[in-house]
């Protein structure tokens, strides 16, 4: 069993740097990937990033290639999501996931999720 809770949303300035922190319960949390998703009003869950449980290789969705980066701190249960020149249409319910095994970008193939902090960009 893993909970996971995310922080650091909040209201920014297109540009802007935001980052998202998600912090993992559970003695197993280095068996998993973990992943980034995004939900924007009126439109399905996306993907947006993941890292390997263990080398620690990261994947990004075209739209936020080069401007976020995620990362894990195993000795702090915490995986994190810096978000760099932010746009508008970065505007979502940001949510952090967690998959027993190798990462993946479909939503279904996690196994927990957090309960989402919102992000807000105002252009």
């Amino acid at each position: 069993q893993v909970q996971l809770a995310e922080s650091g949303g909040g209201l920014v300035q297109a540009g802007g740097s935001l980052r998202l922190s998600c912090v993992a319960s559970g003695r197993t949390w280095r068996a998993y990937a973990m992943g980034w998703f995004r939900q924007a009003p009126g439109k399905e869950r996306e993907f947006v990033a993941a890292i390997t449980r263990s080398d620690g290789s990261t994947y990004y969705a075209d739209s936020v290639k080069g401007r976020f980066t995620i990362s894990r701190d195993n000795a702090k249960n915490t995986a994190y999501l810096q978000m760099n020149s932010l746009k508008s249409e970065d505007t979502a319910v940001y949510y952090c996931a967690a998959k027993y095994g190798d990462w993946s970008s479909r939503t279904y193939e996690y196994d927990y999720w957090g309960q989402g902090t919102q992000v807000t960009v105002s252009s």
